[in-house]
């Protein structure tokens, strides 16, 4: 999502057939995973299909890979948190989808709006999207990697869909834009619904007020029509939420299997990091692995990431490791 503040998914490799292994989420493939496990997924095997098949679902391609899929964050903007104005020239956009491609991404998310929680974002209009858009979308999506549109306006997010985006990634989950819930719906698309808040409020119970956030947007997704199996959860991990609440979000994720939805959970270079080893966001590799680990642990199914090898290669050695056992 854009770089979604002042923090903040092609797997390949030999495969197995173990019937121990975390099968993918069961709305979408049963039989259901066991909820005491915390085994990773194991390695694709050769027969899963790559990302966007002729006639297959994108989102349900993704997610019947045994792996997490990783989502690599591409920032058209001059002021997200991390990268900001690193690409938004078009050619350096290209040249960037082209090495997350090169690295295994599964997912590209295109933002052109900075979205920082903890001040300092500059909201842009629908035009100002439009116009950082414009001159690298149709070229990354030609890549032929699935592409999400990161925004929370619902024109923007029907130009990226016309430009051929086939994930709708909404920072403020449905809530914000009104025109957005009947736009997925008649569009047929898979869309990630993120919990945000206005503001922080460190005496709050955050895993009571998340749930409280995605039953609202799931009844707005049912009154427009949005098939469940394309909704996706993410909890937004640094969105009006402390670095105390970022992380308890993060070790509670399980509490979030009582919607039966598959997870997004982007940590990368996010600031709670900084809270527990102080950093700035580009050096916070380690700290965002360890936190996506976590999260692929505790059933996350799509990892948001910065640094697209890293995070796989890390996803790859440690589901390895726990194969073992």
């Amino acid at each position: 999502m854009t770089e979604r503040g002042q923090e903040h998914r092609s797997l390949t490799g030999p495969g197995t057939d173990r019937r121990d292994r975390i099968a993918p989420n069961p709305v979408l493939t049963p039989p259901p995973r066991p909820r005491t496990s915390t085994r990773m997924n194991a390695l694709p095997s050769p027969s899963v299909p790559p990302a966007g098949s002729a006639g297959r679902d994108v989102l349900r391609t993704l997610l019947e890979r045994p792996l997490p899929a990783v989502m690599g964050v591409l920032n058209v903007t001059p002021d997200s948190f991390s990268d900001g104005g690193d690409f938004i020239a078009p050619d350096l956009a290209l040249e960037r989808a082209r090495a997350m491609i090169a690295d295994g991404v599964d997912i590209i998310d295109i933002g052109a709006e900075s979205t920082r929680p903890y001040k300092g974002a500059k909201a842009v209009t629908a035009e100002d999207e439009l116009a950082r858009l414009r001159p690298v979308l149709s070229g990354v999506v030609a890549l032929g990697v699935p592409v999400s549109i990161d925004s929370m306006k619902a024109e923007v997010v029907a130009f990226a869909l016309d430009q051929g985006a086939a994930i709708a990634n909404d920072v403020w989950g449905l809530q914000r834009d009104a025109g957005m819930a009947p736009l997925v719906a008649a569009r047929g698309v898979p869309v990630i619904v993120m919990h945000n808040r206005e503001s922080v409020d460190s005496a709050i119970d955050i895993i009571a007020d998340m749930k409280a956030f995605f039953l609202r947007s799931l009844d707005i997704a049912a009154k427009a029509g949005i098939a469940r199996d394309k909704i996706v959860l993410d909890p937004g991990i640094g969105f009006g939420k402390t670095a105390e609440q970022s992380m308890t979000a993060l070790a509670r994720l399980r509490e979030f299997d009582m919607f039966g939805l598959p997870i997004l959970v982007g940590a990368s270079r996010k600031r709670f990091i900084a809270s527990v080893s102080p950093s700035e966001p580009k050096e916070r590799l380690a700290g965002s692995i360890a936190a996506h680990l976590i999260a692929a642990q505790r059933g996350a199914r799509i990892i948001r990431t910065h640094d697209v090898a890293e995070t796989l290669q890390a996803l790859r050695v440690a589901n390895a490791i726990e194969s073992k056992q």
